[in-house]
């Protein structure tokens, strides 16, 4: 049992405004394993206030980009060191398998903040250009107060491409982690009070929505970050819209893999295992629409139905596991009801369905739709659970059409021997991001989605952009 009894605010650990308290509950056993404070509005405005202070006053953002990246780079030296330590913790707040967690939950999250340390060295953070009237000095200087609001299917990983680009910027930050998941925030505060973080850079308070709420519409808070569901995205977006406040929404998906005419299926299929199955399916960028050619739409079928019906489903804490449970009960229920839509949709199932795997935990058998016409429900709407559905098309042009049809545009994929053509297929599919023969979200490129996957980008040089603001300081010409 993890217990805490204050929040990380101002570089110490402060006395929560409230009483109540966040229990954590394991999917695996369904039995509390940890409990927080749970924020208020009023340890909201503390946190806010510190990260004022820190920033108006603080040395932080008066540090040259080299001196913050020492520091960042010593807090990177303690989340390599004990990595293992943080991907147990989030297994057991969610139940991401232990083997996916060493990598998503643990590992990834390093590598960001590694990624924005060396950045640092390299970006341009100030140039000289020749205006039409005289020389200009043009130089990045960061936003100011950020609020980051982060999910609980990725915690690390979504907190980490908020907070490492904006304190390379020389922001401060206020973070919220989900209900489901505070505990690896407390784990990261600790790290940061050993690296010499200076006080109020960084403000955590695990709350709910209508605390979340308050965050957003601080009137101290320069810029929001949210990850989350593209409803909550679209309520964010409109206060800071109303407010003129900097935001970056990173939202739903509902991705779709192109399964060519000559692709592999051996390879393909294994493939799907991460691309389409990552963290129990409980991942915006999954690949959960499989786009198969009428031709070889059988021979998908059968090899898909049975990879994902010969997948281990158990304890996640266990390396051989290959699914775990949902995060929480309610997602378990959101997920077997779109089960039970799909077939009243009448979409077949070729493997899974609503046998749940085990007695205790909320797990859910993984489960394939055959016979999916792209307009159903299941095709449209995110399900965040092991479930695929199963698409033929009849033609490439019909493909692209297919995996266009949608209001998300997160991520995407094309399987084929043939990877230049993949390539000029991707280009075809809008999206924020698509794979060729894979599907991975790289520290050096900008992530982010088209159409109702959100606003902005993060990860890569853009990523650290979006922590910015640009001055121009234009001078008279020379005499």
């Amino acid at each position: 049992m993890r217990e805490h009894d204050r929040f990380f605010i101002g570089g110490g650990w402060a006395a929560p405004a409230g009483t109540g308290t966040i229990e954590v509950i394991s999917p695996h056993t369904e039995e509390v394993i940890g409990r927080v404070p749970e924020g208020t509005e009023a340890d909201i405005d503390a946190a806010v206030a510190a990260a004022r202070r820190a920033f108006d006053e603080g040395p932080w953002p008066r540090m040259t980009p080299a001196e913050r990246a020492e520091i960042l780079g010593r807090l990177s030296a303690i989340y390599a060191e004990r990595q293992q330590e943080m991907a147990e913790l989030v297994t057991a707040e969610m139940g991401s398998p232990l083997g996916f967690s060493i990598f998503g939950q643990s590992a990834i999250p390093q590598m960001v903040l590694q990624y924005y340390t060396d950045l640092a060295a390299s970006y341009t953070w100030e140039d000289e250009r020749q205006g039409m009237l005289g020389p200009v000095t043009v130089t990045r200087e960061p936003i100011g107060v950020v609020g980051a609001i982060v999910p609980w299917n990725v915690p690390q990983f979504t907190l980490m491409l908020k907070l490492a680009p904006a304190l390379v910027a020389g922001c401060t930050v206020v973070a919220k982690p989900s209900p489901e998941t505070p505990l690896d925030t407390y784990l990261l505060a600790e790290w940061m009070l050993e690296a010499g973080l200076p006080d109020g850079v960084v403000n955590i308070v695990p709350a709910g929505r209508e605390v979340g709420a308050h965050l957003v519409a601080h009137p101290d808070v320069d810029k929001v970050s949210f990850t989350g569901s593209t409803a909550a995205g679209r309520k964010i977006g409109a206060v800071c819209g109303e407010q003129l406040k900097r935001v970056t929404l990173e939202l739903g998906g509902k991705s779709a893999a192109i399964v060519l005419e000559d692709a592999d299926l051996a390879s393909t299929i294994e493939g799907f295992k991460l691309a389409s199955l990552m963290n129990n399916g409980q991942a915006c960028a999954a690949q959960t629409r499989i786009l198969a050619p009428r031709s070889r739409y059988d021979e998908v079928a059968d090899a898909l139905a049975a990879m994902v019906g010969g997948l281990t489903v158990g304890d996640p804490s266990d390396f051989g596991s290959e699914i775990g449970p949902l995060v929480a009960r309610r997602q378990q229920e959101r997920v077997e009801g779109y089960i039970r839509l799909g077939q009243d949709e009448g979409a077949k199932i070729i493997t899974g369905g609503l046998d749940r795997p085990h007695d205790r935990g909320w797990y859910v058998a993984p489960t394939v739709f055959g016979d999916v016409r792209n307009d159903m429900r299941i095709a449209r709407e995110e399900i965040f659970g092991p479930v695929l559905a199963l698409i033929p098309y009849e033609d490439e042009d019909d493909a692209v059409r297919i995996a266009n049809d949608s209001e998300y545009g997160l991520g995407g994929s094309v399987w084929t021997a043939d990877p230049d053509h993949g390539v000029e297929v991707a280009r075809r599919i809008r999206t924020g991001s698509c794979g060729v023969n894979m599907y991975v979200i790289d520290p050096n490129t900008p992530f982010g989605g088209y159409k109702n996957s959100g606003m902005g980008r993060e990860l890569g040089p853009e990523g650290l952009a979006a922590y910015l603001e640009h001055k121009s300081i234009p001078r008279p010409a020379s005499a």
